[in-house]
C-alpha cells in the first residue's frame, strides 16, 4: 500500500509540476521548443489541449496560461480523491467534512508541487552555472529563476566572489515544503 501511494504521488508530482512549468514557461515567454519546454508540453498536452477549448477565448488570450493553471489544479483534485481513497480516509462529520478535506488535501499538494518544482528549477540552475555557465540551457534556467531570486539577491550579500542568494533561495523553498508537509 505505501509503495502504491508513493508511486501515485511521483506521478501526480510530475504532472502537476509539468502543468505548473508550462504556465510559468508561458507567462515568461520562454522558448517552448526548447528543454524543458519540448518535455513539459509532451506531459501535458493530452490535458491542457482540450481545457484550451474549453476556456472562453479572453482566458486563452490573457498572458498566464489559464488552460495549463487549471490542469494543474484538476490533476491536483484527481490526485486528492485517489489519494484518499487509497488511504481509506473515513470522516465522521459527513460529506462537508470529507469535502473541506479532500479540498485541503488538493491545495496542500498543489502547493508542495509548486514550491518542489521551483526548488529542482534552483537547483538545477546552480548546478549548471557551475558546469556550463555559456549554454543555451543556462540562459532559458535563468529566465525562469532570476524573477524569483532578484529579491533575495537584494538581501543576500557576495561573498567571496560567490552569490549566495540562490542557495537562501533553496533553503527558503525547502521550509516551505517542510511546512506543508
Amino acid at each position: 500500500m505505501r509503495i502504491l501511494g508513493f508511486v501515485l504521488e511521483v506521478i501526480f508530482q510530475l504532472l502537476v509540476g509539468a502543468a505548473l512549468m508550462r504556465a510559468y514557461m508561458n507567462a515568461l515567454r520562454v522558448n517552448m521548443r526548447a528543454q524543458p519546454g519540448i518535455f513539459v508540453m509532451a506531459l501535458t498536452d493530452w490535458l491542457v489541449q482540450p481545457l484550451r477549448r474549453l476556456l472562453p477565448q479572453s482566458l486563452a488570450r490573457a498572458r498566464l496560461d489559464w488552460a495549463s493553471v487549471l490542469a494543474a489544479v484538476l490533476l491536483a483534485s484527481v490526485f486528492a480523491l485517489l489519494w484518499g481513497s487509497l488511504v481509506g480516509m473515513v470522516y465522521g462529520g459527513g460529506a462537508l467534512t470529507a469535502g473541506i478535506s479532500m479540498l485541503w488535501l488538493g491545495l496542500n499538494f498543489f502547493a508542495r508541487v509548486a514550491l518542489q518544482t521551483l526548488s529542482l528549477l534552483v537547483l538545477a540552475y546552480v548546478l549548471v552555472s557551475w558546469l556550463q555557465p555559456g549554454s543555451g540551457f543556462f540562459g532559458t534556467l535563468a529566465r525562469l529563476v532570476d524573477p524569483v531570486l532578484v529579491p533575495f539577491r537584494r538581501v543576500v550579500p557576495v561573498i567571496g566572489g560567490i552569490d549566495l542568494s540562490s542557495m537562501v533561495l533553496l533553503l527558503a523553498l525547502q521550509i516551505g515544503v517542510m511546512l506543508l508537509s
